[in-house]
């Protein structure tokens, strides 16, 4: 068994206490919010791809094909570029996070 200690304002755990006060076993009620997390990190994974793939099309580049040459500072500065660096490094930090989870 774990503890876990939160720093909470007062309303704010009171909020909590009445959502976990619903669930009969403190399992089920951790695995709904790593179910939640887990569910948002790959819409946001479905998302940055999507994004990406608007990149690799203008420029007919994959990700990363593209990040590999700009974090070797062979492509220019410009605001796509910085962007779409971005994007990519949110997506692997997402699906680092995801990789975590499951």
């Amino acid at each position: 068994m774990i503890e876990i200690g939160l720093n909470l304002k007062k309303d704010t755990e009171k909020k909590l206490k009445k959502i976990i006060a619903q669930y009969s076993d403190n399992e089920v009620f951790a695995n709904q919010i790593i179910n939640y997390e887990t569910s948002e990190l790959k819409k946001a994974i479905i998302n940055l791809q999507i994004d990406l793939k608007k990149f690799e099309r203008k420029y007919d580049l994959s990700s990363k094909e593209f990040y590999q040459k700009f974090d070797s500072g062979e492509l220019g500065d410009n605001e796509d570029f910085i962007i779409w660096a971005g994007l990519f490094e949110m997506l692997n930090q997402n699906l680092n996070r995801l990789a975590e989870l499951e």
